[in-house]
């Protein structure tokens, strides 16, 4: 009885633990005034804006959305393609080279990369849209090509206009970081639409799970062992529950399959068998969300009978956002007799009165358009808003199209490349991601980085932060590609801060920290004490205690600032404020500085200043003495010699010891 109730409890618990934290994008606060709202208006500002998309549409393949990508080379399609055309020619020349250089990546291969920067270079010499988008990846990033941006950037334009969606991104994101917003927001726009139009079904968009495999400079060990798919343990147990009946668990692993969840390559087949499993067991979220996909008809053959049935059999059991499902149905007259925008409206105001956001945004569209009901401009807007702050894409592509085009809202080209690029980001290019990360989980450390560096260059903050982490955790054994071989410290150095610098500008704090650790150290760059006094001020401002201690450090010596002891103690105080585990060096900075407030000029405060340059030597002396291979087995031996010696005494003086006890017992 006990151990059923125990049961009962804990399997709940580690489905809920098991679930993603989100489905859909990252949070993203709108914050629009009544200053940016336009309230006039025409029928004519709308055309050939998508209303809610078409189920009837047929599927476009990974393969069809982003042509050119690398994933094929990891995940092998079903179809092989034999033919012997130029175009062909072509395209096996340019997998053979991104083959050898992934291949080269892995085992830090300079001659094989050589080999396939050949091959690339000559696929695109005759005219491969995807080799010229992987040349400018390979000018960009300084890897056995000579860093240089401008051939990066025409690479990577000639590329886009052959229909290289990779070199798309890259080109928006290099328009957005010169503020060519005009620019960057065309582009952005079009690749938006590609990635709402791949939604799998209307209440989940496709997941990117941005991983993050360090927490500052630690690797993030928790959430990887979360993310090994197949492997991981809690997946296991989610299986095994599964595979013994427990409908929320069938439910769960589902969802993991059909969306590509914590390490799992997307499963269409796997993902609609558990969900008929689960449905058998009355589990209302499978009923939903199997409905929604037999109304798109993706993993399954299209049934608009089986979708509005399992709907309304949701939305019976209390499952509110399934009412969304049944109002697409009847705004677009699949499934029931003919199209019904007042039945439509209603159930969408169902859903959306629960704050399902995909109704928030269905009605948004309503409103926007006119369709079976008086337009107004003001509530389509609220109703993207509130769809947009709860994180639906579909709104904030919305939202980015009115920015853009001046409609219902003001002009603003730097907030809609924002949105549009948030939106973007979904598409399906960005598998590689996900490729990375499996790499990096199977200890291919050379191979992570160099896919997380491809994503890097698309404008992904995560793949930044992780590119540059790998190079700063793992030095020489990153397997980092130079110009001509494997990156020299310097050049490894300069990737780094160029890295780390890209995810600053995208608000990354431990970014600010590490750009302003190069410049104070002169690592890869000059050292230059007041850009690092600038760095660690940004990164100050996102609550850094690390970056505050610095600072109050530099105002006390007046490195790259004025000196000002009490500011100094400020900002002391402030980094224990903010971490308590800073206490100790937090009191050995403040003994310091009463030391220089009291007896300045003295012999303690000159003791004090020469500290920082006595580190360094006694840490290359135990790098280059103790720690040198002859001289640490010695050491180690001798450590040894002495322990056995120090045993052997204890060992004597007890004995003796002992021996006196006994003798003044006999006496």
């Amino acid at each position: 009885m006990m151990r059923s109730a125990i049961l009962k409890l804990l399997v709940p618990l580690i489905v809920l633990s098991l679930f993603p934290l989100s489905f859909t994008v990252q949070p993203y606060i709108i914050v629009l005034t009544g200053e940016d709202f336009k309230q006039s208006f025409s029928s004519d500002d709308f055309p050939d804006w998508d209303e809610f998309g078409d189920s009837g549409s047929t599927h476009k393949s990974e393969n069809e959305l982003d042509p050119g990508s690398w994933k094929p080379l990891f995940k092998p399609a079903s179809d092989a393609t034999g033919s012997s055309n130029t175009s062909t020619a072509l395209e096996a020349l340019y997998f053979s080279g991104v083959s050898k250089m992934v291949s080269a990546a892995s085992y830090g291969d300079s001659r094989l990369m050589e080999e396939a920067a050949a091959e690339i270079g000559n696929a695109a010499s005759e005219g491969h849209a995807h080799a010229r988008s992987v040349l400018g990846f390979l000018h960009g990033m300084g890897l056995m090509k000579q860093r240089n941006k401008a051939k990066s950037f025409m690479y990577h334009h000639f590329a886009a206009e052959g229909g290289n969606t990779q070199s798309k991104m890259a080109l928006a994101y290099s328009y957005a970081h010169q503020e060519r917003y005009e620019k960057a927001v065309e582009i952005y726009a079009k690749l938006a639409d590609v990635a709402v139009k791949s939604f799998l079904v209307s209440k989940y968009p496709p997941v990117n799970e941005p991983v993050r495999i360090h927490i500052g400079a630690e690797e993030n060990e928790e959430v990887l062992m979360s993310f090994r798919g197949e492997d991981a343990e809690k997946v296991q147990i989610l299986k095994l529950l599964a595979q013994k009946g427990n409908a929320e668990a069938m439910y769960t692993i589902g969802m993991f399959y059909y969306l590509g969840l914590r390490g799992l390559w997307p499963d269409h087949a796997k993902a609609v068998s558990w969900f008929l499993k689960a449905v058998e067991k009355r589990e209302p979220r499978s009923m939903e969300v199997l409905g929604e996909i037999y109304a798109r008809g993706v993993g399954v053959e299209r049934n608009y009978t089986k979708a509005l049935e399992l709907l309304t059999l949701a939305s019976r059991q209390q499952i509110h956002s399934a009412y969304n499902g049944i109002g697409y149905l009847y705004v677009k007259g699949y499934g029931v007799d003919g199209k019904n925008y007042t039945k439509a409206r209603e159930c969408f105001m169902k859903a959306a009165n629960k704050n399902d956001s995909s109704a928030q945004y269905n009605l948004g569209v309503m409103y926007l358009k006119g369709i079976g009901i008086e337009k107004n401009l003001w509530t389509a807007y609220e109703y993207f808003k509130k769809a947009a702050n709860a994180a639906e894409p579909k709104a904030f592509y919305q939202l980015a199209k009115m920015l853009q085009t001046g409609v219902g809202l003001k002009k603003n080209l730097q907030e809609a490349t924002r949105l549009y690029k948030v939106i973007a980001e979904l598409g399906p290019w960005t598998s590689l991601s996900r490729c990375a990360l499996e790499s990096y989980l199977k200890g291919d450390v050379g191979k992570a980085f160099l896919l997380y560096a491809r994503m890097a260059e698309l404008g992904y903050e995560v793949a930044q932060s992780n590119a540059a982490w790998i190079l700063n955790k793992y030095g020489k054994r990153s397997m980092c590609m130079g110009e001509s071989k494997l990156c020299t410290d310097a050049e490894r150095h300069r990737l780094e801060n160029s890295l780390w610098w890209q995810a600053f500008e995208q608000g990354n704090e431990h970014a600010a920290m590490l750009i302003g650790d190069a410049y104070y150290y002169g690592q890869g760059i000059e050292r230059d004490y007041h850009r690092a006094a600038t760095a660690y001020m940004l990164a100050k401002e996102k609550s850094n205690a690390q970056a505050m201690f610095n600072l109050g450090y530099m105002y006390e010596r007046g490195q790259g600032l004025p000196i000002d002891l009490h500011l100094a103690k400020r900002y002391y105080d402030q980094a224990l404020e903010t971490d308590p585990n800073a206490k100790l060096p937090v009191t050995l900075a403040l003994a310091s500085l009463w030391i220089r407030m009291n007896y300045a000029n003295s012999f303690l405060v000159h003791l004090i200043d020469s500290l920082p340059g006595v580190f360094p030597k006694i840490k290359a002396w135990v790098e280059n003495v103790l720690l040198e291979k002859e001289n640490a087995t010695i050491l180690t031996l001798f450590a040894c010699l002495l322990a056995v010696l120090y045993l052997r005494e204890r060992h004597r003086r007890r004995a003796v010891s002992a021996t006196a006890q006994v003798a003044v017992r006999r006496s």
